[in-house]
């Protein structure tokens, strides 16, 4: 865990081997966050260090999150699915992301273009937060199992068994784990690692 939330923006989250080096995501980003940081701060939100990354709060409850990939890096509305979006620019990384969602950007410019629209949609999220509207999350049985993952269970009666006598949390976290990966190896590398734990009934936090 970093110390503070000046290593994250001067050395990166320290998550991998890669932080304080050219090759870390964050320095890759370096101007982009700065820009990013300072308008979310002008909209009167407090900035915390949760999870190696930066946190903005309202009343300490969350708001959003800057963070960082290879492609981009992204504003993360934690309850980006309650925003009108009415310049459709938000981004859902996964169909089964029921709650977040991004703003993502790979320029300074691209940032500089939108800084209204940015401003917008966080006084808009701050709005949500203070009505106390709740994301209404939908259950393990109306959520998308990926393709994967559905093949393995019509291959393997065990697993299908298994699965199905999960608790709902349990399930959700599975499909939510599963469907997060990009790539069709990545997923299958993922649900080929927890088949023999699932088969013995236990969670991911197991």
């Amino acid at each position: 865990m970093i110390p503070n939330i000046e290593t994250y923006f001067n050395e990166g989250c320290g998550r991998c081997s890669k932080m304080a080096t050219p090759l870390c995501r964050v320095r890759t980003w370096e101007k982009e966050l700065q820009l990013l940081r300072s308008i979310i701060l002008e909209c009167g939100l407090v900035e915390e260090l949760k999870w190696s990354h930066p946190c903005y709060t309202f009343q300490n409850k969350n708001i959003i999150m800057l963070g960082t990939t290879k492609a981009f890096c992204a504003i993360s509305f934690f309850k980006g699915a309650l925003l009108a979006d009415t310049q459709q620019i938000l981004v859902t990384q996964t169909e089964n992301m029921q709650a977040t969602r991004q703003l993502q950007f790979t320029s300074i410019d691209q940032i500089a273009s939108i800084e209204k629209s940015i401003k917008s949609y966080i006084f808009e999220a701050i709005e949500i937060e203070k009505s106390g509207i709740k994301i209404q999350y939908k259950t393990p049985d109306e959520m998308v199992i990926p393709e994967e993952f559905q093949q393995k269970l019509n291959e393997d009666e065990a697993l299908r068994i298994a699965f199905e006598g999960l608790t709902p949390g349990r399930k959700k976290a599975y499909l939510l784990f599963f469907s997060q990966a990009k790539q069709s190896k990545t997923r299958l590398a993922r649900v080929e690692k927890w088949i023999p734990t699932i088969k013995q009934g236990k969670g991911m936090e197991y």
